[in-house]
């Protein structure tokens, strides 16, 4: 492990405590832990690896506490995280050999284009709304799309999983917002073997700032239960603008 002082230890785990109040909200959260870890000077692979591990440790806090309150049914979705692990397991496998510099340079566009999205919809709300694709189909669709991109690259991940559950399946912004977890945690998760098994983790740094994850999820997800649409609606603008924005200058 690359020799961080006691300052940089606690910059990062105050990272991992943002990263895992806004990502309960709006996802993200990588995109403000991984810069931080490189900028430690964590070598890339190492900052990918702790990264995936401290992030789930976030993403399973705002998951459990969206169950326990009632607002996140497993059993509707078990076929969406099972085509979402297979496609994170592929996805993973995939960006090892191709070049992924289209997806880089396409994306900020797209993202820009949810944000308008998520800014205008009258689906975007706290009441349910009739869906327009059934389960049969979204869960393959989006399921396993999701998780083909997560395992492949993941900014933005869970603002594309919310507005898929609000636009396609009509789920209020509560209910989508809760949805987006498991998938999210199964995609990461299944990441994270793989970095696992090749050695790549840095558990000191990674349950330190797991810990932050896990208490600033919940208090996220606490927010988005009490709040709603209000509060997610121009978080999650504001948050795939900011993604955009910054992939646009790294590819400039």
């Amino acid at each position: 492990m690359p020799e961080l002082s006691l300052v940089w230890l606690v910059g990062l785990t105050a990272a991992a405590f943002a990263a895992g109040f806004i990502s309960s909200i709006a996802g993200a959260g990588g995109m403000i832990v991984l810069p931080c870890l490189l900028w430690a000077g964590v070598p890339p692979v190492q900052a990918l690896a702790t990264n995936k591990c401290q992030s789930v440790f976030g993403t399973l806090s705002s998951a459990l506490n969206f169950l326990r309150k009632g607002h996140l049914q497993l059993r509707p979705l078990r076929w969406a995280l099972l085509y979402a692990l297979i496609g994170a397991v592929i996805g993973t496998l995939w960006v090892q050999r191709v070049d992924a510099a289209l997806l880089e340079a396409v994306l900020p566009y797209v993202l820009i284009v949810l944000a308008g999205y998520f800014a205008v919809s009258p689906r975007i709300a706290d009441v349910d709304t009739p869906p327009r694709l059934r389960a049969s189909v979204f869960d393959p669709l989006v399921g396993g799309g999701l998780g083909l991109y997560g395992g492949a690259f993941g900014p933005g991940m869970g603002s594309f999983s919310a507005a898929a559950f609000a636009g396609l399946r009509g789920f209020n912004m509560r209910k989508a917002t809760a949805s987006t977890k498991p998938l999210v945690l199964v995609a990461n998760a299944s990441s994270l073997v793989i970095f696992i098994a090749g050695g790549h983790v840095l558990w000191a740094l990674a349950l330190s700032m797991a810990v932050a994850q896990f208490a600033g999820a919940r208090l996220g997800s606490n927010l988005v239960i009490r709040r709603g649409a209000a509060l997610v609606k121009p978080v999650i603008v504001l948050t795939t603008l900011a993604i955009a924005v910054r992939l646009v200058l790294k590819n400039g």
